[in-house]
C-alpha cells in the first residue's frame, strides 16, 4: 500500500492507521518533528465546536441588529438559504456603497495547501465582482516589512531570502548575539508548510563547532540547541538601549570599523553625533544603557569586548519589533552589525528572524512555485494590518502610513476566511466594540471561533484534512501530496466550493473557475510546477507518479547565501536600492516625514508602557505574549496536545517564585491578570528562567468572555484582552503586543466552565425562519 501524506504549517507527516486509530508521524528526514499535530485530528473531529451546517446569527435574521453581534446565538439553515443571503448582501453593499465598503482583510494561516489557500480563494472571488478593501503588511513583521525598503534598499520578503545561511553561521560565527533568542516555540512553524525542522540542527552544530550564543530575552526558555549558551535577561522593550550601550563601547574604545561605516553606510557621522551625546546631550554609555535596560554595565562592556574581538552575527527575532517603536531595534541592531564591519561575510553580519518560523536561514535553493491566482483588485484603498479596529471606530479619519497621509473607509461588509482576528488582533474588548458597527459580517470556518461566533452567516468549511491538496514552498526542498484523510464534518464545503456558488449568483462563475474543476485547478498547479522545475534544471514526476508517491524532494537544492554580499563586494557595481545606494544609518527620506516617533536614525524613545516609566504601579510586571509551543496561533486550541498543557483549563502563566511568593500564588494556582484594558484567567507556572518583573502568557487561547460578580473577564487565558491596540509608529503602524503591563493576583473565584467547547446554536424549537 502506498504511503499517504499530509502537511501543515508546523511539519510533514506519514499517515498510520485508519478510523479511530488513524494518526499522524513525523517523516524520517524531519529532525525535530513538531508535536502540534498530536492535537490535529481529534481537533478536527471536535463535534462540539465544528460548524457542521451554515448557520445565521439570530439577531440579524430577525432585524439585522448589529449590537448584539459578540453576545447572541445562530440559527442553523441550509446551504441555498445561506449562500441566497451572503450573495445578496454582497450585492446590495456594492450597489449601494461601492466595493470598497467590503473589507476582506482574511488574514489566516488556514491551510498550507497551495490550491486550498482560503484568503487567495476569496479574494480571487472578490476580485471577480468589483474588488474589496484590503489590508497591507502582517501582525509578524509589519515595522520591517516597511522600514527595510528604506535602509537596505529591498522588500522584507526578498531581505529574508537572502538571509545569511544557518549552516555557515555554524560553520564561522564565534557569537551568536540573539537580540529576542532563537526560540523553538516559533521554529516550530512556518507560512506555506516545511518538510522538516532544521533550526536546533544548526544550533547543535554551532555549539559543537565553538559558536557562544548569548541569548538576550526576559526568559532563558527563549533559546533552542545544546550548545554554549549565555542569558542576558533584559527588561522588555528596551533593547535599543542596550544596543545603544553596545555601541558606544565600540565606539569609545575605537572598535569600531570606520572604513565600512564610511565605505557602506550613508549617515554614520550624524548617528555618531547622537551616540556622543553632542545632540541631546546625553551619551550612550553602558552606564547609561544599564540603568535603563537593566544589564549591569560591566555585562555590557565584555559583550561588547567580545563582539569586537569575535566573528560575530548579530540576529534580531520578529518578536522585538511587535513593539512600542518596534523599528528601533531592527534598525539599532543592523547598525550594530555595520559598526563590526563584518556584513557581507560568512556567517557573520545582520540577521533579522532566525528561528521566528522555521526556513529563515535555510540552506536551500528558493523555487518560485505557482500559486492559485487571485486576479487584480479593482479598489486600491488598503489599511495596516493591525489597524482593523481603527477603521471600523473611526470611517473618514485620518492616519499617517508609510510616508502617506490615508483616510479610513467607512467598512459596511466584512468577509472572512482561514482566519481569527479575535486571535491576532491587540485590545480585544475595543475589537468587540468595532466589531459591532459594520452591517454584516460573514465567516467561512471550520470551527466555532470567537470570530465565528461574532459573525452574523457562518458557512462550515473543511480543514486540510478533508481535502486533498499539494504543499509547495519556495523555501522548501519537498513537495508534497496532501491526502484526504477524513469525510468532511456535516456539511462543511471547500473554500473553492462556497465561493463558485456565490460566483454563480453573482454571475461571475465563468471568470472565478475559468472552467475549471478543483482537481483541474491543482493538475494545473502541478503543470506550472514543472515548468519552474525546468527553469531550475530538473523535472518533476507527471502528477498521477507523485500523487502515488506522496513526496518529490528537489535534487541539488543545497545553497548557501551571505546577506548583502553582492555589495559589500562591490559597492559601486551593485548598490542597494536606497536613497544613497549604501546602508542607510540615517534615512533623510524618513526623516522628510516629519514623524515624532519615528525620525531618521535609530534612536532610544521611551514605549507607551514599560517598567522603567515614571509613576508606574507598585508591583506591575511586563507581559509577553508570544508563540505557544503546542499549537499554532489559535489554531487546534481545542485539540488535546493544546488542552494537556493547560491548568484548570486556562493557559499557562510563566511567572518567576519570587514574583508569585510576593502574591501568595503557589505553582498550579489559578491567578487573574489584570490592567485597565481588562482581566483573564491563567494557570500559574513558577520558573526561574524568567526575570522576576515579567510574566509570559502564550497567545492563542480561544477568547472566552464571561461575568463573575458584575467583571467581564477572559477565562481561557488570552493576552490579547490585555495588550494595547495602537500602531508601533506612524511610520508602519505595526502591532505592539509586546508593551503591556499587567497586574497578577490569585484568583480566588470558582474555576470556570469554557463556554468556547459549546456550539452557539439555539434549539430548532426556537429557530425563526432562516426565509
Amino acid at each position: 500500500m502506498a504511503k499517504r501524506y499530509t502537511a501543515a504549517h508546523w511539519g510533514t507527516y506519514q499517515v498510520a492507521g485508519e478510523g479511530a486509530s488513524l494518526r499522524l508521524e513525523g517523516i524520517e528526514d524531519d529532525p525535530a518533528p513538531s508535536k502540534i499535530a498530536d492535537g490535529w485530528i481529534d481537533a478536527v473531529r471536535d463535534t462540539g465546536v465544528r460548524v457542521q451546517r451554515p448557520a445565521i446569527r439570530k439577531g440579524w435574521l430577525e432585524n439585522r441588529s448589529t449590537a448584539d453581534r459578540c453576545d447572541d446565538s445562530f440559527v442553523e439553515t441550509d446551504w441555498e438559504t445561506a449562500l441566497d443571503l451572503v450573495a445578496a448582501e454582497l450585492n446590495r453593499v456594492r450597489t449601494t456603497h461601492g466595493n470598497e465598503a467590503i473589507f476582506a482583510g482574511s488574514y489566516g494561516w488556514a491551510s498550507a495547501g497551495r490550491f486550498h489557500h482560503a484568503q487567495s480563494q476569496m479574494r480571487r472571488f472578490l476580485n471577480t465582482i468589483g474588488g474589496f478593501t484590503a489590508s497591507r503588511n502582517t501582525y509578524s513583521h509589519a515595522a520591517a516589512e516597511v522600514l527595510l525598503p528604506y535602509i537596505v534598499g529591498m522588500p522584507h520578503r526578498a531581505f529574508q531570502d537572502n538571509m545569511t545561511s544557518l549552516a555557515l553561521v555554524a560553520e564561522h560565527c564565534e557569537l551568536l548575539v540573539a537580540f529576542g533568542g532563537i526560540s523553538a516555540n516559533t521554529a516550530q512553524i512556518t507560512s506555506s508548510g516545511t518538510s522538516t525542522h532544521e533550526v536546533e540542527h544548526w544550533m547543535d552544530r554551532a555549539g559543537r563547532n565553538g559558536m557562544v550564543a548569548v541569548s538576550i530575552s526576559p526568559r532563558r526558555s527563549d533559546f533552542c540547541g545544546t550548545g554554549r549558551s549565555e542569558w542576558l535577561p533584559v527588561r522588555p522593550n528596551t533593547d535599543t538601549a542596550l544596543m545603544l550601550g553596545l555601541a558606544h563601547e565600540l565606539y569609545r574604545n575605537n572598535w569600531h570599523d570606520r572604513n565600512f561605516l564610511n565605505r557602506y553606510c550613508h549617515g554614520w557621522e550624524v548617528f555618531e553625533s547622537y551616540l556622543n551625546g553632542s545632540v541631546d546631550g546625553i551619551e550612550k554609555t553602558a552606564q547609561w544603557a544599564a540603568r535603563i535596560c537593566g544589564i549591569e554595565a560591566g555585562a555590557i562592556t565584555d559583550l561588547a569586548t567580545r563582539m569586537a574581538r569575535s566573528r560575530t552575527m548579530i540576529s534580531v527575532a520578529w518578536s522585538l519589533q511587535r513593539s512600542d517603536h518596534g523599528e528601533q531595534p531592527i534598525w539599532m541592531g543592523l547598525t550594530l552589525a555595520a559598526m563590526l564591519g563584518q556584513i557581507g561575510r560568512p556567517g557573520t553580519g545582520f540577521a533579522f528572524g532566525y528561528a521566528s518560523t522555521t526556513p529563515v536561514g535555510r540552506p536551500r535553493k528558493l523555487m518560485n512555485w505557482p500559486s492559485f491566482p487571485q486576479g487584480q483588485n479593482p479598489v486600491s484603498q488598503a489599511i495596516p494590518v493591525a489597524r482593523i479596529a481603527d477603521m471600523l471606530l473611526h470611517p473618514g479619519a485620518g492616519y499617517r502610513y508609510d510616508g502617506g497621509h490615508r483616510t479610513y473607509p467607512d467598512i459596511k461588509l466584512v468577509y472572512w476566511a482561514g482566519g481569527n482576528p479575535f486571535h491576532h488582533h491587540q485590545d480585544l474588548y475595543r475589537l468587540e466594540e468595532a466589531w459591532t458597527r459594520p452591517e454584516t459580517v460573514i465567516v467561512n470556518e471550520q470551527w466555532w471561533t470567537a470570530t465565528a461566533r461574532r459573525a452574523d452567516i457562518v458557512l462550515p468549511a473543511t480543514s486540510p484534512l478533508e481535502r486533498t491538496d499539494i504543499m509547495m514552498n519556495r523555501r522548501d526542498p519537498c513537495l508534497v501530496w496532501m491526502d484526504r484523510l477524513l469525510e468532511p464534518m456535516g456539511e462543511a464545503r471547500d473554500d473553492h466550493d462556497i465561493f463558485r456558488a456565490l460566483a454563480e449568483r453573482l454571475g461571475t462563475h465563468a471568470e472565478f473557475t475559468e472552467g475549471k474543476s478543483k482537481d483541474d485547478w491543482i493538475r494545473r498547479l502541478w503543470l506550472e510546477a514543472g515548468e519552474v522545475a525546468r527553469y531550475n534544471g530538473f523535472e518533476l514526476p507527471d502528477f498521477d507518479a507523485f500523487r502515488e508517491n506522496g513526496i518529490f524532494e528537489c535534487p541539488d537544492c543545497d545553497e548557501n547565501r551571505i546577506q548583502l554580499e553582492a555589495f559589500v563586494k562591490d559597492p559601486a557595481g551593485a548598490p542597494l536600492q536606497t536613497a544613497s545606494g549604501k546602508i542607510e544609518i540615517v534615512s533623510e527620506r524618513i526623516g522628510s516625514f516629519g514623524l515624532q516617533d519615528c525620525p531618521a536614525h535609530p534612536l532610544w524613545v521611551e514605549p507607551v508602557e514599560w517598567l522603567g516609566q515614571d509613576g508606574v504601579a507598585e508591583g506591575a510586571l511586563h507581559l509577553i505574549s508570544g508563540q505557544p509551543a503546542t499549537r499554532l496561533h489559535g489554531q487546534l486550541d481545542n485539540g488535546s496536545h493544546s488542552r494537556s498543557q493547560k491548568i484548570g483549563g486556562c493557559e499557562a502563566l510563566y511567572i518567576h517564585p519570587e514574583t508569585a511568593g510576593e502574591r501568595g500564588i503557589a505553582d498550579h494556582d489559578l491567578v487573574c491578570v489584570s490592567n485597565a484594558r481588562g482581566k483573564c484567567l491563567a494557570g500559574a507556572v513558577l520558573t526561574d528562567d524568567i526575570r522576576p518583573d515579567t510574566v509570559a502568557l502564550a497567545a492563542g487561547a480561544w477568547f472566552d468572555p464571561q461575568y463573575f460578580d458584575g467583571a467581564r473577564i477572559e477565562v481561557s487565558g488570552n493576552p490579547n484582552v490585555l495588550t494595547g491596540d495602537k500602531g508601533c509608529s506612524e511610520l508602519s503602524q505595526g502591532n505592539i503586543a509586546h508593551t503591556s503591563l499587567v497586574e497578577v493576583a490569585r484568583w480566588t473565584g470558582p474555576v470556570p466552565q469554557r463556554s468556547m467547547l459549546k456550539t452557539p446554536l439555539v434549539r430548532q424549537a426556537e429557530a425563526p425562519s432562516a426565509v
